[in-house]
């Protein structure tokens, strides 16, 4: 049996948004210059976010964070273990639930490393002004993810991520 199958025509997909503004997401969560990368671990695992803008203390971007940044730090950093110091003796130390700590137990020294060591320090922006098609071109000639958006001071008002520019497609 043939059956006859119509050539569907597809629709195509329209931007409703005509500037960055309208793109954008408004006040993003971002994380400080001097924030140590245990607090910026907490935040984009907390968040669920892949990345944040670096602030500095006038708001303005000066780079990014993201997840790869991170695990960059890591692998290439050397975690020194320190002996327990002779002072503590073992049979005094307890975890939380009580039990006496295990032979060969080690103090860790915490990684008070900055977030402004191992940021990505580029910042790609656009103002609020500009328009929808501008953004996806320089999100695409750039090979970004996301462009920030500043005011006229450089502060951080806003960013235009891809999934902000899908959100705004209609087929």
């Amino acid at each position: 049996m043939k059956t006859s199958m119509k050539a569907q025509t597809l629709s195509r997909p329209t931007l409703y948004a005509e500037t960055a503004e309208e793109l954008m997401t408004r006040n993003p969560v971002s994380i400080r210059e001097e924030a140590t990368i245990p607090e910026a671990v907490a935040l984009l695992t907390d968040k669920g976010f892949s990345a944040a803008p670096v602030i500095d203390r006038a708001g303005r971007p000066v780079g990014v964070l993201s997840r790869a940044d991170i695990l960059v730090h890591d692998r290439e950093r050397i975690p020194h273990l320190m002996p327990v110091p002779d002072y503590y003796y073992k049979s005094e130390l307890t975890i939380p639930s009580g039990e006496y700590l295990k032979e060969g137990f080690q103090v860790e020294t915490g990684d008070d490393t900055q977030v402004r060591d191992i940021m990505t320090p580029v910042v790609f922006s656009v103002t609020p002004d500009a328009s929808s098609a501008r953004v996806i071109q320089d999100m695409v000639a750039l090979k970004v993810h996301r462009l920030f958006v500043v005011d006229q001071g450089g502060v951080l008002v806003g960013v235009v991520s891809a999934l902000d520019v899908l959100r705004h497609l209609s087929c």
